[in-house]
């Protein structure tokens, strides 16, 4: 029991290779744990979760039907609508035997005029119903994500569960990580990685939120596009969009902590501001490499979406280095004034 609270302990402790071995067994042993908690909690709300996930989707896929399939099929039955009244009005003009057959309501061209215009809006009604759908409501069939095995729903219903469970328990998770490095550095750089917890949580959960409501629908509309120009139709499965939807917003929320790892460098002493911004270039090129890997679909859309955020992120690291440096100089210069007095 001692050698364990030790272990969950490190603020005061000396450790070997073994114990740092041995508190890393403990560390994910614990954030295992968590996840699996995470994830059982997830499960009792998968439906709701997956919806929610899907919101991308359906906004991409209901912004393309009102934007192209829509008008595209209305124009074509409205052609249709016209052409059939074209023929029917010319072969009532030019038919010989018309004048002679008794109707009791013979057709005349006003008539006409108003089957044509009542047929005109029936079919832009029926088009607008069936292709415009309704903001909250349903995709039309067979605008829906598939499922083409047997398990393929349930897996992606268990891979969404899996992600929403870390992300639930992110602050446990990120804490166990936190607090698994603490043990290896000095207690005066340990306060600024336990500090660094909340704000990991906070910037984890952004950057997934940042990809799901920002960046996804226009990377979807992307892919979209790109298949109407090469001529591939898009039909999507439900796994593999769950998939590249969570490993992203997975890339996006590890992503987010450039900030606090910055930071974290510069303030135990392992990197200056000044390297930072010296070699801005080379970390353009690494944060592009990364973003190329990261990304499981290689496109220079979700590549530049992962790459700006990235350094934006980065120099905000460098800007909260500066600031709390300055604020650091400012304290010693006062104590100094106060030693001095």
């Amino acid at each position: 029991m001692a050698k364990i609270r030790k272990i969950l302990d490190p603020e005061n402790c000396t450790m070997s290779l073994g114990d740092h071995l041995e508190e890393l067994r403990a560390r994910l042993i614990l954030a295992l744990l968590g996840l699996i908690l995470g994830t059982i909690i997830s499960l009792l709300f998968g439906t709701r979760i997956l919806k929610f996930i899907e919101i991308p989707y359906d906004a991409a896929m209901r912004g393309r039907i009102k934007a192209t399939e829509m008008p595209q099929i209305q124009k074509e039955m409205l052609s249709f609508v016209d052409a059939f009244f074209n023929i029917l009005t010319g072969r009532l003009a030019t038919d010989p035997n018309v004048a002679a057959v008794q109707l009791d309501a013979k057709l005349d061209a006003k008539q006409i005029e108003v089957l044509r215009s009542v047929s005109t809006q029936a079919v832009q009604t029926w088009v607008e119903q069936t292709y415009g759908a309704a903001a909250d409501g349903p995709l039309p069939f067979e605008r829906q994500l598939r499922s083409l095995g047997p398990a393929e729903a349930f897996v992606a219903y268990m891979k969404i569960s899996l992600v929403s469970g870390l992300i639930l328990t992110s602050p446990w998770v990120f804490y166990q990580i936190w607090a698994f490095i603490a043990a290896g550095l000095y207690p005066m750089e340990r306060r600024y990685v336990y500090r660094a917890v909340p704000f990991s949580v906070a910037l984890f959960i952004i950057g997934s939120l940042f990809f799901l409501f920002v960046i996804a629908r226009y990377t979807l509309i992307f892919f979209l596009s790109f298949g109407d120009a090469v001529s591939v139709a898009s039909d999507w499965t439900l796994q593999k969009y769950v998939s590249f939807v969570t490993i992203l917003m997975l890339v996006f929320g590890v992503a987010f902590q450039t900030p606090i790892a910055v930071f974290i460098l510069v303030r135990t002493g392992l990197v200056s501001i000044k390297t930072l911004r010296n070699y801005r270039k080379y970390v353009i090129v690494g944060l592009a490499f990364v973003s190329a890997v990261a990304t499981p679909s290689p496109d220079p859309f979700s590549m530049l979406a992962l790459l700006v955020p990235l350094y934006a992120l980065y120099e905000i690291g460098i800007a909260l280095s500066v600031f709390a440096e300055k604020k650091a100089k400012k304290k010693e210069q006062q104590a100094a004034q106060e030693r001095g007095g």
